[in-house]
């Protein structure tokens, strides 16, 4: 039986699923860049230069493999710029009895092939993605009958099923959880690795000028361009990680420098999302260095966590709450984004060094992304359809099953608590605290009111103060809520004007 096997951008694993039983005699593997995909949101040009890139180097891997790939790239005079078409040329060209393809990480694009076998009047076989490590049916029976979804509870049943970080029934250290000891604020005199970086090949050049041509009014920089784009290369970067980063990883994984966008982190991400690398194979080499001894326990269950609890609740939360979640607007925020998301042209410190640096590389850390732009949008009330669809523009690593949840349940509480148990607000202290930004911004983070003070100070106030019919009675904001009541009215009535004044300025 001759068959179409469909691979999309994100899947580029030799063990994909759709791939495991291919007859090299007659099947046909089918990846093509369109622009349907590219902009169905305008993504950031790095992020679709790496992705077609990437894509390029995987169908040589599988030629190299004796497989027959068709390769339809972006200029190609025939393409019709979207999956569909593209399929219904392959059907007319090859002739195949069926199509395969891996289950999609975007509930768009799962409705869509839904309807793929009337369209083609093709039997169209869908089969679940194994590359993660929690299937979405073991996901849902985890969930059924809780009253709340709670990450570490999740956390501690996957160590427990993978064997990680385990001594027989009980977790190495005698704690499951070493958040406590991964806080702290940066220190003068750190010494912050260059991260890996490739040269481009002849490919990625070709590329690098389709993309600044086709996508020129998309956001971002592709100048020097040096993301891993073979599984080879994602290697290298994980193992250069593991060797230079990961043993100051968690300490350091919530601290923010000036112009220092990489810190500790492993910028992984988008080649696990991308499928160069695999989680559990990640996950085990981080272990292993642990167990070597080359790096402490607090860094490696930190990091553990981020793939193994983190990535995995996300993707189990999008796939249960779907499509519902993404119209979710618990506190029923409604201002539009400010142009300043695009250019970075704002007096507040914190947010242009993280947008800036989300133009020129497509990447910011998690802090950056959770407690400056995520915080920023929570206490402003930006629109969460708005705010999500810049995380899904701007960031390499960006795919809606990982974004939705994160921004509207984590950084926005637009889902009301499904995700986190309570809203991660903060003021200014918590950015002084963990990042030098405050030292060189035109606001004054020790200021709480007027012109000069910082933003963060009084919107933070004013968050809860215009929110209380919703979160009031949540029991972890009790002593904060107490705290603005023990405040004058007068002082009250002006966390109200600063925070009015502030907001309009911004439309």
């Amino acid at each position: 039986m001759k068959t179409l096997r469909l691979i999309l951008g994100d899947q580029l694993d030799r063990d994909l699923p759709s791939l495991r039983d291919i007859d090299l005699a007659q099947d046909i593997a089918l990846i093509a860049e369109v622009m349907a995909e590219v902009t169905y949101v305008k993504h950031h040009k790095r992020k679709v230069a790496f992705l077609f890139s990437a894509m390029r180097h995987f169908a040589k891997s599988l030629e190299d493999d004796g497989i027959q790939v068709s390769y339809r790239r972006l200029d190609d005079p025939e393409n019709v710029g979207s999956l569909a078409g593209e399929i219904i040329s392959s059907i007319s060209t090859f002739s195949p009895d069926r199509i395969v393809v891996t289950a999609p990480g975007e509930y768009r694009l799962v409705s869509e092939m839904l309807s793929w076998q009337d369209q083609f009047n093709l039997p169209v076989i869908i089969l679940p993605d194994t590359r993660f490590l929690c299937s979405l049916d073991d996901f849902s029976a985890w969930a059924d009958g809780r009253k709340s979804l709670r990450m570490e509870f999740f956390y501690r049943e996957m160590r427990k099923r993978y064997n990680i970080l385990m001594d027989k029934d009980k977790p190495i250290g005698d704690k499951w959880n070493y958040d406590a000891d991964n806080r702290q604020p940066p220190k003068a005199g750190l010494h912050i690795p260059t991260p890996s970086q490739f040269k481009p090949d002849a490919i990625t050049v070709e590329v690098l000028a389709l993309v600044e041509k086709r996508c020129a009014d998309h956001f971002g920089q592709l100048d020097a361009f040096d993301f891993a784009v073979t599984r080879e290369q994602a290697m290298s970067v994980l193992n250069q990680f593991i060797m230079e980063r990961l043993p100051y990883f968690g300490t350091y994984q919530d601290a923010m420098v000036t112009d220092e966008p990489w810190m500790y982190h492993s910028h992984i991400g988008l080649y696990l999302n991308a499928g160069l690398l695999r989680p559990l194979e990640v996950i085990t080499a981080v272990e292993a260095a642990y167990h070597a001894g080359a790096a402490p326990l607090n860094a490696v269950e930190g990091f553990i966590r981020q793939i193994l609890g983190w990535r995995e609740f996300v993707r189990g939360l999008y796939w249960l709450k779907m499509p519902e979640y993404a119209e979710f607007n618990f506190l029923q925020a409604s201002k539009p984004l400010p142009d300043f998301f695009w250019t970075g042209k704002t007096d507040m410190r914190c947010l242009s060094q993280s947008i800036q640096q989300t133009d020129a590389f497509s990447y910011a850390h998690h802090i950056q992304r959770l407690m400056v732009l995520g915080n920023f949008a929570l206490l402003a009330g930006l629109s969460p359809k708005e705010v999500n669809e810049w995380f899904l523009i701007v960031y390499v690593d960006a795919y809606e099953w990982v974004v939705l949840p994160n921004v509207s349940g984590m950084a926005l509480f637009a889902d009301g608590g499904f995700l986190a148990s309570k809203p991660y607000a903060a003021g200014g202290a918590y950015i002084n605290r963990m990042s030098d930004y405050c030292k060189s911004c035109y606001y004054n983070v020790a200021e709480k009111s007027g012109e000069k003070a910082c933003p963060f100070n009084y919107l933070y106030w004013n968050f809860l103060a215009r929110n209380r019919e919703k979160i009031g009675g949540n029991p972890r904001l009790g002593m904060i809520y107490r705290t603005f009541d023990r405040m004058s009215p007068e002082k009250q009535a002006t966390v109200t004007i600063d925070a009015d004044r502030f907001i309009a300025k911004l439309a």
